[in-house]
């Protein structure tokens, strides 16, 4: 008997819907509506740890994001989920670690070549806070499925305005493999301009939209830059090299790229005040990983880039910013991606009564609390393709306290480093007690995500 797969989770995510409603409704003394604050959840694509001013750049300036990063908590030791797009972004969505959300890989149009299929059972971000009544957007890069029941719409966002792809192959045509992603909700569209500006043209277009409107909102805002190909616009890459003109051409469109970036996210930031939003918003700036060096990008003094389970690969610049809540601080308390769906439903209300892997950072960010946040089991993966490359096999990385057990690669072995007193990662250690420990965690959470699938249904 042939099962229509697609109308099962259809099934299921209204059965999901009526429970995460039944779950949010429960709650005692929950506030009203307009007395939550409204949600910006800003994040980037391949931004390199040593590509910011504030994180140490020397020829990049970011005021923008600079000031952002001083107005709440910024983050030294915040982790992405992984090393590449799609399983950091499903990790957001869901709280989960990217394997056990089904996407321990790449997500592709490619199906010989699409290395996870988002969980359709999963309650995702969106799908929470629409119990504690946010209305839900989505403005840019979704990368997690290019059709039903895996898109935006179908997953929690009452409004999408953005693309479905992944990386574009060109940043004013929008095209991926000559396919168009564009999307306005379900609707295939075909907008003239530069993503980065169009995505932050469209945020703005949605504040004016509620500057009436008294329920909170949640808008989240992927860009796809700086990503490759590296692409700013002409007259940003001129400006940058009578600025530094010592710089090869590949640094250079990087700079501009990045400058470019940041000036556009400094007008969406201005919208939120324009339209009477700052003071109670949550703005919350990240990167889904870390920079591609042979494109240019650094990762500071940290070793590796994207790709990399090295700290270059999966330390991440990133704050939370919320006006009268929280303090303003730089810390070296750990984060990873996937707390911060914990810490959204918190925030706005929402109990989780289905089980995550995330870790709410609001008793930290309130009160200083750390809560084990620095000791806890944290883990990496990645799956890839490519015939002559990864050929489907996985590679992994695990931290708890100062000790990390990690490769880079299917097929490296793995080396252990203390990142207390190495932090650069340059000298691996000797103990095999530490290693073994680590590796037999490793073990059981490689065993409990295998009981989960990752490929599209048939």
């Amino acid at each position: 008997m042939k099962v229509d797969f697609v109308g099962c989770m259809k099934l299921i995510r209204i059965l999901a819907s009526v429970f995460i409603f039944c779950s949010a409704f429960s709650i005692a003394g929950i506030a009203q509506t307009s007395e939550k604050p409204n949600i910006l959840l800003i994040l980037v694509d391949d931004l390199g740890y040593g590509d910011l001013s504030s994180y140490g750049s020397e020829d990049i300036e970011s005021p923008r994001i600079d000031e952002l990063m001083s107005q709440g908590i910024r983050f030294d030791q915040f982790y992405s989920n992984c090393t590449v797009c799609s399983p950091t972004r499903a990790s957001l969505m869901t709280g989960r670690y990217p394997d056990i959300a089904g996407v321990p890989g790449v997500v592709r149009q490619n199906a010989p070549n699409s290395w996870g299929y988002l969980d359709p059972t999963s309650l995702t971000l969106p799908d929470m806070l629409k119990t504690g009544g946010y209305d839900t957007a989505m403005i840019g890069k979704w990368h997690l499925g290019y059709e039903s029941p895996n898109i935006p719409n179908d997953r929690g966002f009452d409004f999408f305005h953005g693309f479905l792809g992944d990386m574009m192959d060109d940043y004013y045509d929008h095209r991926r493999g000559g396919i168009n992603w564009m999307r306005k909700n379900r609707q295939e569209i075909d907008p003239e301009g530069h993503a980065t500006e169009l995505f932050s043209d469209w945020s703005i277009d949605y504040f004016e939209s509620r500057k009436d409107n008294p329920k909170p909102f949640f808008l989240y805002l992927p860009y796809n830059a700086p990503h490759f190909p590296i692409q700013p616009p002409d007259d940003w890459l001129e400006r940058t090299k009578k600025k530094i003109p010592k710089l090869n051409e590949g640094r250079a469109k990087n700079v501009a790229f990045v400058e470019h970036m940041d000036f556009h996210i400094g007008r969406v930031l201005d919208g939120l005040e324009e339209y009477g939003f700052g003071d109670n918003t949550v703005v919350i700036f990240s990167s889904d990983n870390g920079g591609s060096l042979r494109h240019f990008q650094t990762s500071g003094p940290l070793r590796g880039g994207k790709q990399d389970h090295w700290e270059g690969g999966i330390r991440v610049p990133t704050c939370v910013v919320w006006p009268g809540k929280i303090r303003k601080e730089r810390v070296n308390t750990i984060g990873i991606t996937m707390d911060l769906y914990p810490t959204l439903c918190e925030i706005a209300g929402v109990n989780i009564g289905h089980e995550i892997d995330g870790q709410s950072l609001l008793p930290f960010l309130l009160e200083g609390n750390k809560g084990g946040l620095n000791d806890r089991e944290l883990i990496w993966v990645r799956r890839e393709g490519g015939a002559t490359g990864y050929m489907g096999r996985a590679y992994y990385a695990i931290r708890m306290g100062p000790w990390k057990l990690q490769q880079s690669s299917p097929f490296e072995l793995m080396q252990l480093f203390n990142l207390e007193k190495d932090p650069f990662e340059t000298a691996p250690v000797d103990n095999r007690q530490i290693a073994a420990d680590l590796g037999a965690r490793l073990m059981l959470h490689i065993q409990k995500a295998g009981e989960v699938p990752w490929q599209k249904p048939e």
